[in-house]
């Protein structure tokens, strides 16, 4: 194992991106079972008032990042030790505000609704992304060139297949298909078929171009879609649903807090 890690990480230059990852991981982890153990009133834990106002951990995630970011452009050059160190702290600033990117979102205090599961959407979709790129996957399969030995027609020819994967990459988010899209970046292959196949019918292509209301309203469409949602999607979306309860906690519970907000 530390041979891999050795060769995998440290000596393919990865290892900030493994310190980001790991620290995201854990202080999402960590921050959940803090609110859980909150809103449960268990112990000393409490939420972080100054004065009447609440302080969300957005803010100390914000510092953080801010502080991990300008630390590692400083210290980029210096040390790779210190780069990963740095690194680390983006992770934890970088968790602290994705685990209320529901707030941010919805711009009112979502955490414990049902909106309030998109911060760990957010979440799921920051940790898989990093660990495909850990794994030294690249989005759309690019690599930077060498300029010495790449031709002008290659270039050219290598900058219309990276704008056609991004331009399906587009069609296959805006049909609602998230996960299709964000996985084909690393494996274009997905967004072929994602662009192809036909859009989930919330999603704004369904609205555009074949949903009641839209430009050419398509009933036969429609209820193709809906039939695919409810019979594929929604049996998808239960067990999401149960991960994300296990991980973060239910969202339908009231707080044993009564009138004030359980939450951090």
């Amino acid at each position: 194992m530390g041979i891999w890690f050795h060769e995998r990480i440290i000596g393919t230059g990865r290892l900030p991106l493994f310190c980001f990852l790991t620290a995201l991981i854990v202080t999402f982890l960590f921050t959940r079972l803090n609110v859980r153990l909150i809103r449960a009133k268990v112990g000393l834990f409490r939420n972080v008032n100054v004065g009447d106002v609440h302080v969300h951990h957005v803010v100390f995630g914000v510092v953080l990042m801010l502080f991990g970011g300008v630390a590692g452009l400083a210290t980029a050059g210096l040390s790779s030790g210190w780069y990963a160190l740095t690194a680390a702290v983006f992770g934890v600033g970088a968790a602290l505000v994705l685990d209320e990117f529901a707030l941010i979102l919805h711009l009112r205090d979502v955490y414990w609704s049902e909106e309030g599961r998109t911060s760990v959407d957010a979440v799921f979709v920051a940790i898989a992304m990093t660990l495909l790129l850990l794994l030294g996957m690249r989005p759309f399969g690019w690599e930077a060139p060498d300029a010495s030995d790449v031709s002008a027609s290659g270039m050219w020819t290598a900058v219309l297949l990276l704008a056609g994967n991004l331009a399906l990459a587009v069609v296959t988010l805006l049909k609602g298909k998230i996960w299709t899209g964000l996985a084909g970046l690393f494996a274009p292959i997905l967004l072929i078929a994602g662009a192809v196949r036909l859009a989930r019918p919330g999603s704004p292509w369904a609205r555009w171009f074949f949903a009641p209301g839209s430009r050419r309203p398509s009933e036969a469409k429609m209820a193709k879609a809906v039939h695919r949602e409810n019979r594929w999607r929604r049996p998808a979306i239960r067990a999401k649903i149960a991960v994300q309860e296990f991980v973060s906690g239910r969202h339908d519970l009231p707080s044993v807090w009564g009138g004030e907000r359980g939450t951090k």
